[in-house]
């Protein structure tokens, strides 16, 4: 199940990251598999609502638990319902830009992954995770207050990622795309282009297959 804020519901025309991680599971994956959640939406700008399904291409499961402007805070309540409703077994998620930006500060927000991470195994004790830290925007590259929250947050990330990792419910950290560009990567500075949905469906891809054998390395 991917679960994200903006960057991962995707807006009207895109393919999104999910459809790309999606096609990159189906040429390396030997098992089933499909893409989980309550949602299928993607955020449509002229209604400033989650109600278009003019994906680019929309053959494909498109499940999914996120939302334009939310964030740990907002999906933490959420969590435990759509893992218990969708069966879902691993959540890829990205979040915590829109935490930082408008509602708690580092700290909290690492608090706020706890709580989903409680919710999320409440309902399924074997669920394994995959946390996207927060990739930087535009935002964070002009005002060095933000840029600071960003890093620290992805600091205490890791320190939770690693505090609450069990055998039984693994978590993994993904790594940031090392060549992320804002302004090759993105159409405004945070939100990604095409190239930009292949570079964060490869984080995942890659934390995948290095951390679990699954799939193989991302081809793009």
């Amino acid at each position: 199940m991917p679960v994200g804020d903006s960057m991962t519901i995707g807006s009207s025309g895109e393919h999104t990251w999910r459809y790309r991680l999606w096609r990159h599971l189906c040429a390396t994956y030997g098992g089933p598999f499909t893409l989980a959640g309550p949602r299928e939406a993607l955020y449509d700008k002229a209604t400033d609502s989650p109600a278009s399904y003019a994906y680019a291409d929309p053959e494909f499961p498109r499940g999914h638990l996120a939302g334009w402007g939310e964030g740990w805070l907002h999906m933490a309540p959420l969590i435990g319902e759509a893992v218990r409703t969708s069966r879902a077994d691993i959540l890829l998620v990205s979040l915590g830009l829109i935490d930082l930006g408008f509602y708690t500060n580092a700290e909290q927000t690492a608090e706020n992954a706890r709580a989903f991470t409680a919710e999320a195994r409440a309902a399924n004790p074997r669920i394994a995770m995959v946390w996207l830290p927060v990739i930087p925007n535009v935002r964070a590259a002009n005002d060095e207050p933000f840029a600071a929250q960003v890093a620290r947050f992805n600091e205490l990330l890791a320190k939770t990622a690693a505090d609450l990792d069990e055998q039984g419910s693994p978590i993994l950290l993904a790594s940031v795309p090392q060549t992320w560009d804002i302004d090759t990567d993105t159409y405004d500075g945070t939100h990604p282009n095409a190239n930009g949905e292949h570079r964060l469906a490869s984080a995942f891809a890659e934390a995948m297959h290095q951390g679990w054998g699954l799939g193989g390395r991302y081809a793009g």
